[in-house]
């Protein structure tokens, strides 16, 4: 961090309770006296950034109502005096690039154990910047890569990125191996209720109306194999 308050604010945002809990119980095993506060979505985190300072924010990046990175983009403007860490199930190239880009101090993956995750926070009272080890191996072959490769991968990306969030994807990888709602849910340990919110997200954003349609949608436009 960048000093040692006497009291260290924390932001922990993501749509999954059971996430946010976890996440909360290894701030408070590393900053034993963190004040820490929580937000489901991108209106609900940018309402409290502006009530208030953090020292830092856990982000998710599939939200439901877009993606973390945009939140990250967003307080270099309006909280930059917030670290911003991204904590997600999912790191590909493009969007662990785009969240340092946006100004992410560190990129941590929820499969991590709760010493990983921790350890990796700890990091941060040294100055450090918690890198999952994985996204971290990553980076370092990319810029071993030559440079002619480094800008085909960096700038490789389906013309449609962005048009749903890395959650939704997920919902809709599923979906396209025939899980139902309650599976969905099991299989990426939110309510179904979320399901049936990025469900309905999906279906506005692809200008669809079944799941068939759905997955027939995003296969088109690159974002599903």
């Amino acid at each position: 961090m960048k000093e040692e308050r006497l009291l260290l604010n924390v932001l922990i945002v993501d749509d999954d309770e059971p996430v946010r809990s976890r996440l909360q119980r290894i701030v408070l095993q590393v900053h034993g006296h963190a004040l820490c506060e929580q937000a489901d979505s991108l209106a609900q985190a940018r309402a409290q950034l502006a009530l208030r300072r953090f020292d830092l924010a856990l982000v998710d990046v599939g939200l439901p109502d877009g993606s973390g990175i945009e939140l990250v983009e967003w307080m270099q403007a309006h909280a930059p005096e917030t670290e911003a860490v991204i904590v997600s199930s999912l790191g590909d190239d493009a969007t662990v690039l785009r969240a340092i880009r946006g100004g992410a101090t560190g990129y941590l993956l929820k499969n991590g154990d709760d010493v990983e995750l921790e350890l990796s926070l700890r990091s941060m009272q040294r100055g450090g910047a918690p890198i999952d080890p994985v996204i971290a191996r990553r980076i370092l072959q990319l810029m071993a890569a030559p440079p002619a490769a480094q800008v085909v991968r960096m700038a490789a990306a389906p013309a449609d990125e962005g048009l749903l969030s890395e959650r939704e994807i997920e919902v809709l990888e599923l979906v396209a191996q025939g899980q139902s709602n309650r599976e969905i849910a099991q299989s990426l340990f939110i309510s179904v209720n979320t399901v049936e919110c990025h469900a309905k997200n999906i279906y506005r954003k692809l200008a669809v109306h079944s799941r068939a349609a759905a997955v027939h949608s995003a296969r088109g436009r690159g974002l599903l194999p």
